[in-house]
């Protein structure tokens, strides 16, 4: 049960890295909210990829689950973005 969730933040924290650094421009967001929308991507990303018919009948890294997962990320961060705003710091 440990393993898992240990597991899924790992996931959930390289998933929302690598969607930041596809993202254009500078996202003000903490390595938290990296991680659960990270995650979150990845959880509706392989979700979504199953519901579209992907079977993984060899075993092995799931490439296109991983993919999707990324997109999904890029899109939630966005959407967060955007309903929080960016934040600037004033000096």
């Amino acid at each position: 049960m440990i393993g898992t969730i240990i597991g899924a933040v790992l996931i959930g924290l390289i998933i929302g890295a690598l969607a930041r650094l596809v993202m254009p421009g500078k996202q003000s967001i903490g390595v938290i909210m990296t991680t659960v929308l990270g995650a979150a991507g990845s959880l509706i990303g392989t979700w979504l990829s199953y519901k579209l018919g992907y079977s993984n009948e060899n075993g092995g890294f799931k490439v296109i689950p991983f993919l999707v997962g990324i997109i999904v990320a890029v899109i939630l961060i966005a959407t967060y973005l955007g309903i929080t705003g960016r934040r600037r710091s004033v000096r």
